[in-house]
């Protein structure tokens, strides 16, 4: 019998829906009112898991409790490059780049997969719906050294996840999922992850996700999943659209904290600051994964993310007064087509002058 035809009585209870009114702000207090009562434990964490003595690595990094998300169009190597100039711990995620793109582009690789060595942690995002393809693309990927390698089943894009039949779709066939986290993870040393949504179309139980979660990590090694805590609507609404009109359920994402502990889960979706960072990760969440808000306004964003998420003080003092005095002065809307060159060697210019 499926798991999502079993009954979840015992272990769930979905919150009432009025809690996320105001998706601008967690409902931490309830949640972790919620986390701290003892529960019996679910149907899901009866069940012995292959796997369940491997970890989330991380190689010589900071584990990734803050991330900025995989971005089209957004996450390329000049924002990456702004990024980590401001932090030096958030995880960073390079745009979905498809398995067919890296296999029939295999003599040109630099352009879609070179980096400079200072944008690590760094996670290359794949997707595809083709075993082959991804086997071959992940190890060209090997030669790039990224720290780890996340499958795309989030996409909602009518070129992904319609015509192309991959992205979010992939939510629907979890063995599937399973068997190509095996292929990536069989030609890889290092972690594979996957992102997701939380459920498709009328596919949004929560019944259904757990049986995605428990089939991919029963398949496969994956052991960490990053949650965006929406569903997706794939037909007659835009990815724009996607990202704010299926209704937040965080409720979701810490029902799998409660339900999978051997697993980790990062947090996405509607989180706009570092104080919600910090609030989601006081309820549980072992990571928390912010997009669009770290693209546009990044100095307000990732200029706390190493003192107030990682309490380091590794990042200059200087650099942070020149990039926000730059940031100032030209008058910067917060978008970034003002980060060109122009922008970031005169920042870099002031914290030199400021040195010497």
């Amino acid at each position: 019998m499926k798991f999502a035809e079993r009954s979840l009585t015992a272990s769930f209870t979905p919150l009432c829906s009025n809690v996320l009114k105001d998706k601008s702000r967690f409902p931490f207090a309830l949640f972790q009112r919620k986390l701290n009562k003892s529960r019996s434990p679910s149907a899901y964490t009866q069940k012995k898991q292959p796997f369940s003595n491997a970890v989330m690595a991380v190689g010589p990094y900071l584990p990734p409790r803050f991330s900025v998300a995989p971005m089209m169009d957004c996450t390329d190597n000049h924002y990456r490059t702004l990024a980590r100039l401001i932090s030096k711990h958030a995880w960073l995620y390079t745009e979905m780049i498809t398995a067919e793109t890296i296999v029939y582009q295999k003599d040109n690789l630099d352009r879609f997969l070179a980096y400079s060595p200072e944008q690590h942690p760094i996670v290359l995002q794949i997707g595809g719906s083709n075993l082959e393809s991804l086997a071959k693309a992940t190890e060209l990927a090997n030669e790039y050294h990224y720290d780890e390698i996340n499958f795309n089943c989030g996409c909602p894009s009518s070129k992904v996840a319609g015509h192309g039949c991959f992205g979010v779709r992939l939510m629907l066939d979890p063995m599937f999922v399973g068997e190509a986290m095996s292929v990536v993870a069989a030609n890889t040393d290092v972690p594979v992850t996957v992102k997701c949504r939380i459920g498709v179309d009328d596919h949004d139980s929560y019944n259904e996700l757990c049986d995605f979660i428990y089939k991919v990590s029963s398949l496969s090694p994956t052991r960490h999943f990053i949650i965006h805590s929406r569903k997706a609507l794939l037909n007659g609404i835009s990815p724009a659209e996607n990202r704010s009109i299926p209704p937040l359920k965080y409720e979701y994402f810490y029902g799998l904290l409660r339900d999978f502990p051997d697993l980790r889960f990062t947090i996405n979706g509607g989180i706009t600051c570092i104080g919600e960072v910090n609030a989601a990760i006081r309820a549980g969440a072992h990571g928390v994964m912010i997009g669009r808000a770290a693209y546009n306004n990044p100095w307000h964003t990732l200029g706390h993310v190493d003192s107030a998420i990682y309490d380091s003080r590794e990042v200059s003092s200087v650099w942070r007064f020149c990039f926000g005095k730059v940031w100032t002065e030209t008058n910067c809307s917060g978008r970034c087509e003002a980060f060109t060159p122009s922008f970031l060697f005169r920042a870099w210019e002031w914290s030199v002058e400021a040195q010497s």
